[in-house]
């Protein structure tokens, strides 16, 4: 192969890759991954028990998500959406009924307004979060202290400490 030729080769394989990755005409770093249409809510479990086991259900935009929860001071349950969704969700409703009942011990719905993310490509998703609290039921801003609670969960769980209540 001649020099030219393996110069318009490895042109073209480079071209294809910037093309691919979504940086062909920018030469700023473009994420382009990770950005989904979602709606999430953490529940802080402090004041109810253990309820390990439990169903969690969450729904908005006509869609629901289904799952149990684990013995853990702050849960996370995330509902993805269509990638069209606007700004507007609408009204989200969380519900809690512990292993084996069938009457929830929680049963809340807030109205949410989702914020969009972008991917730093042009394009993103509309996407937000809601917190439940036993003072304060489901609320469509995330009190400090249930993300503080959050993030000492996951440094608790990264170092192998032992996981506490939100209060600690």
């Amino acid at each position: 192969m001649t020099a030219t030729r393996y110069a318009r080769v490895l042109g073209g394989a480079a071209a294809l890759v910037a093309g691919l990755s979504g940086c062909a005409y920018d030469t700023t770093a473009c994420a382009g991954v990770g950005v989904v249409a979602h709606v999430g809510v953490f529940f802080a479990q402090e004041g109810y028990g253990d309820l390990a086991g439990a169903s969690v259900r969450l729904c908005a935009n006509g869609r629901c998500v289904e799952d149990r929860l684990r013995k853990e001071s702050v849960s996370t349950i995330d509902l993805p959406l269509p990638d069209d969704i606007g700004r507007d969700l609408g009204t989200v409703r969380f519900r809690v009924t512990p292993e084996g009942g069938t009457t929830p011990l929680v049963d809340a719905s807030a109205h949410k307004k989702l914020d969009f993310q972008s991917d730093q490509c042009g394009g993103g998703a509309y996407n937000g979060g809601l917190a439940f609290t036993k003072e304060g039921g489901l609320t469509a801003e995330i009190p400090k202290s249930v993300s503080k609670a959050l993030r000492r969960q996951i440094m608790d769980r990264a170092t192998g400490a032992p996981v506490t209540s939100p209060s600690r």
